[in-house]
């Protein structure tokens, strides 16, 4: 991973879980493995932005905190997406390919949507070396999460269970 621009680095997630959607809709490949590897990016990327991210837009006056209060509201739901293909055990069941299209949406969605608001913005109003200090704390929020292995089934149904309390 070359770029430490945070902007750089929150879409090269995004485009490594469109690859991981791939592989998850191909009844040919792993899916149990692919899944094991996008949880825990997904939750990863998701707690490192929150961290690391969005508090550090929030203070920029051309970035609008309704757009990082509603990312935050997305990660919720991705979440709660993830947990329920993560509690359908059969990855050739009728209900996990159903489970994984709520997923695929709610976290397109989401990529979508701040690719146009929150990055743009951040792109526009964040100067290059903030955005490398970003990209630096976002990177090493990113990698703790992943060594906690933060996209276990155990680990996701707290966050869920957190959020809606």
């Amino acid at each position: 991973m070359s770029s430490t621009d945070v902007v750089a680095l929150i879409l090269q997630d995004h485009r490594r879980m469109e690859d991981l959607f791939r592989t998850l809709r191909n009844v040919e490949a792993d899916r149990a493995t692919a899944l094991e590897e996008f949880a825990d990016l997904l939750v990863a990327h998701a707690s490192a932005e929150e961290d690391e991210v969005y508090p550090a837009l929030r203070r920029y006056k051309n970035v609008d905190g309704e757009d990082v209060d509603h990312g935050v509201h997305e990660h919720h739901e991705a979440n709660e997406a993830l947990l329920a293909l993560l509690e359908v055990g059969d990855t050739a069941s009728e209900e996990w390919e159903e489970k994984l299209e709520e997923l695929v949406t709610a976290v397109n969605h989401h990529a979508d949507e701040e690719e146009r608001t929150l990055l743009n913005d951040a792109r526009e109003n964040v100067g290059d070396d903030r955005r490398t200090e970003l990209g630096q704390a976002f990177r090493k929020a990113r990698a703790r999460y992943l060594e906690s292995g933060c996209g276990s089934v155990e680990n996701v149904r707290e966050l869920v269970a957190a959020a809606s309390s």
